[in-house]
C-alpha cells in the first residue's frame, strides 16, 4: 500500500513536468517547420512580395483637362512643355482625327478641374479646352466588354503612336522617364493612373511569367546593366512590344526575341 502511495506521489510530481517537455517541443517543432518555410537553399531569406505588388488593378483616372488640336506636332511638344514647366502632368497625343492633342492634370472632381482650366487660360497658355471624365474611357466599359476589351483598346492606343517622335521633358532617359512617360500615357488615355517611372510602374504591378504574357501587359528591361530596370514597353502579343526606344526617336515596335531585349530582359507585369 506505502509503494502504491509512493507511485502516486511520484505520478503527481512527474505529469505536469511531462506537459511542460511536450509543449516546449512542440514550439521547437514550431520554429523549425518556420525557418524551413522562410529559408531556400543557402541559407537565404525568402523577401516579402512588397504590399504594391500584391495590389490588383490601378487607380482610375478622375477629371483632366484636354486642349489643343494641332496639325503640326511641334505645336502640341510646344504646349505640353510649357504646361510641363509649370508643374503639370501634361502630355500629347494622336487623336483619332489625326490631330494632335494635349492633356494635363488628375482632379476628384469636375469643379476642380475646371477652376485649374480657367487659371490656366487666364495666363493665356491656353484657349479652349474640354473636361474628360471617368466615363469618358475605356475603363468606364470594362464590365460591360470585359477585360480583353480594354487590353486591345490599350494596344491601338499604342500602336497610334507608332512612328510619333516621343520624349517626356525635363526627365532623363537614365531613369528611364521616356519610355515610362510613353507607357503612362497610354493607360491614363485609358483611364488608368499608372504611375510615372519605370521603377514604379514595376512595383505596383502583378509579377507575370514570360509564358503569362498577355495584350497590354508590360515588359521590362535592364538596358544600363544589371537588373536595375531602366525601361519599359507594352506587349502587343506575338512575343512584340512597342516603346519609346530613347530622347526624341519613334515610337516603334520591337521584339522579345531580339538578342539585345532578350539579354536584358528582367520580366513583365499586368495591371489588369
Amino acid at each position: 500500500m506505502a509503494t502504491q502511495t509512493r507511485f502516486m506521489s511520484y505520478k503527481s510530481i512527474l505529469k505536469p513536468k511531462l506537459e511542460l517537455l511536450c509543449k516546449c517541443r512542440q514550439v521547437f517543432l514550431c520554429l523549425l517547420l518556420m525557418i524551413l518555410v522562410v529559408s531556400c537553399g543557402g541559407g537565404a531569406t525568402v523577401v516579402p512580395t512588397p504590399p504594391e505588388a500584391k495590389r490588383e488593378g490601378l487607380p482610375r483616372m478622375g477629371y483632366t483637362i484636354q486642349v489643343g488640336a494641332f496639325s503640326e506636332l511641334k505645336n502640341a511638344i510646344q504646349l505640353t512643355d510649357t504646361l510641363q514647366s509649370k508643374g503639370l502632368t501634361a502630355y500629347y497625343y494622336v487623336h483619332s482625327s489625326g490631330l494632335y492633342k494635349v492633356r494635363f492634370g488628375n482632379m476628384p472632381s469636375k469643379d476642380m478641374a475646371q477652376k485649374r482650366a480657367d487659371t490656366i487660360r487666364s495666363e493665356g497658355i491656353i484657349q479652349d479646352y474640354y473636361i474628360v471624365g471617368p466615363d469618358d474611357y475605356p475603363t468606364a466599359t470594362t464590365r460591360k466588354n470585359g477585360k480583353m476589351y480594354l487590353r486591345n483598346q490599350i494596344v491601338e492606343r499604342a500602336e497610334s503612336f507608332i512612328g510619333v517622335p516621343y520624349r517626356w521633358g525635363g526627365s532623363s532617359v537614365k531613369d528611364g522617364f521616356d519610355c515610362s512617360g510613353f507607357t503612362m500615357v497610354v493607360y491614363q488615355l485609358n483611364g488608368l493612373n499608372l504611375p510615372r517611372s519605370s521603377t514604379a510602374q514595376w512595383r505596383v504591378g502583378s509579377d507575370l511569367k514570360r509564358n503569362q504574357l498577355s495584350k497590354a501587359d508590360l515588359v521590362f528591361f535592364a538596358t544600363t546593366g544589371g537588373s536595375r530596370i531602366s525601361h519599359v514597353g507594352i506587349y502587343i502579343g506575338e512575343d512584340k512590344f512597342i516603346h519609346a526606344s530613347g530622347r526624341g526617336k519613334q515610337i516603334r515596335v520591337a521584339s522579345l526575341s531580339n538578342v539585345y531585349f532578350r539579354r536584358r530582359y528582367v520580366g513583365a507585369r499586368n495591371y489588369l
